[in-house]
């Protein structure tokens, strides 16, 4: 018992006492009502609009029917972490929570808001079907395996190669000339060029992107958990080529003014002709706009660059199932539920039937959503991958690094952009 209590004092010391007492006010309501000691609590991300939710939502529902055991879901988006994180302090969090690896949770484990699942990888014959690659980017630099890899990211660039014909561009760009070049032919026939979500976390993704064309990965990891971007000639250079693509107008008018939901509505209405869109986001665009569109890589820097290939963003850092400190206490609840989510069946479910990127070893490829198929078939040999920032980045640094990229999708110089980057890390 001790020991719970110190892992929920440690967890209290890591948060904001003004953002906690109000939610554990309420925190009754933080578990789901049809809980009990013989149900399955379970704290998704994966509901409402979200890629696959209701593919889980039905594999869960076929899981209750064929075992007859209970499962109690509560859902929850982009404020799942802290609501698992305000129940855990009140002894109340669900026994597993679905949710991507990035920010606070990255934290989870070390704290003990969850627990390492390195033992039950072998105990409940899970390691042989994990893609190797997923298990070492979920594990900590203490060796903890902070939970099983689920879904992954793949952030490849869509062309849409009708429009680029309707412009006289005959190939998609794979250099930042052809890159400034297509733009200025698709701008002439009144068609917008590059878009994204300049006032949220996909423009912010962008502009890292971009800087990752001038600095290996090590040094792109020194950058991206310190922010010290002045102190690395490679990443100054890449800052000054975002400014030199933005000024060229490869990105649409008013970028600073899009998310990621209006740049997606863009490029599905033909109004612009080229989107950076993680797969999940490529299952969203109709057939008939996939009929036309050419999936690659962001266009490597013309000179200077240290890329021999086009970038895409590729991380295993989607959604993952972690246990929590209550859940030990259900083990024999998680673990038949944990096994059939890595079925066959139902990692094809989710791969047929939403788009999504599994982390489970699979030769199974989408069907109906032909640009996550052709983002899922892009070889080392057509693309260089580079890293998602978000597993260096801390929690605290996000929003703030927000504002800055947005400045940067304006019209800031280089040094501006970079004195405001290096201040969003202040607040660590």
């Amino acid at each position: 018992m001790s020991h719970g209590i110190s892992r929920r004092t440690l967890l209290g010391a890591a948060l904001s006492g003004g953002l906690i007492t109000p939610l554990l006010a309420g925190c009754g309501a933080l578990v789901p009502a049809s809980s009990g000691s013989n149900a399955l609590t379970v704290h998704t991300q994966i509901s409402g609009a979200v890629a696959g939710a209701q593919v889980f939502s039905d594999v869960v529902a076929a899981y209750q029917r064929s075992t007859a055991r209970k499962v109690a879901l509560l859902k929850n988006g982009s404020d799942l972490p802290i609501v698992f994180e305000t129940s855990t302090l009140a002894g109340k969090e669900a026994d597993v929570a679905i949710v991507n690896m990035m920010g606070r949770t990255l934290s989870w484990t070390r704290l003990g808001a969850t627990v390492p699942v390195n033992d039950y990888l072998d105990d409940w014959g899970l390691r042989d079907l994990i893609i190797p690659e997923a298990l070492a980017e979920w594990t900590d630099d203490e060796g903890r395996l902070r939970a099983f890899p689920f879904t992954r990211t793949n952030w490849p660039v869509s062309f849409n190669t009708g429009l680029l014909e309707e412009a006289g561009v005959g190939a998609i760009p794979t250099t930042s000339d052809e890159l400034i070049a297509a733009a200025d032919a698709l701008r002439s026939k009144g068609i917008g060029p590059v878009t994204v979500g300049g006032s949220d976390w996909s423009g912010q993704k962008m502009f890292l992107q971009i800087l990752q064309g001038f600095i290996t990965q090590d040094e792109a990891r020194t950058v991206f958990s310190t922010g010290k971007i002045s102190e690395s000639p490679g990443a100054v250079a890449g800052v000054e080529h975002f400014v030199e693509l933005r000024d060229a107008g490869v990105f649409v008018d008013n970028v600073q003014g899009y998310t990621s939901d209006s740049e997606l509505t863009q490029f599905n209405t033909r109004k612009a002709a080229i989107v950076p869109a993680m797969s999940s986001a490529l299952a969203l665009v109709p057939n008939e706009r996939a009929a036309e569109v050419t999936v690659g890589g962001w266009p490597m820097p013309s000179s200077g660059g240290v890329l021999e290939r086009p970038s895409v963003i590729k991380s295993f850092n989607g959604h993952g199932i972690w246990i929590s400190e209550n859940g030990l206490k259900k083990l024999d609840l998680i673990k038949p539920f944990v096994q059939n989510l890595y079925t066959p069946e139902v990692t094809d479910e989710f791969i047929l039937g939403s788009g999504r990127d599994m982390s489970r070893v699979t030769d199974t490829v989408s069907k109906d959503f032909p640009l996550v198929a052709q983002g899922s078939r892009l070889t080392d040999d057509d693309v260089t991958p580079v890293m998602l920032p978000d597993l260096l980045i801390p929690d605290a640094v996000f929003e703030p690094m927000i504002q800055a990229t947005a400045l940067a999708y304006g019209s800031a110089p280089a040094d501006r952009i970079i004195d405001a980057f290096e201040k969003s890390y202040q607040a660590v």
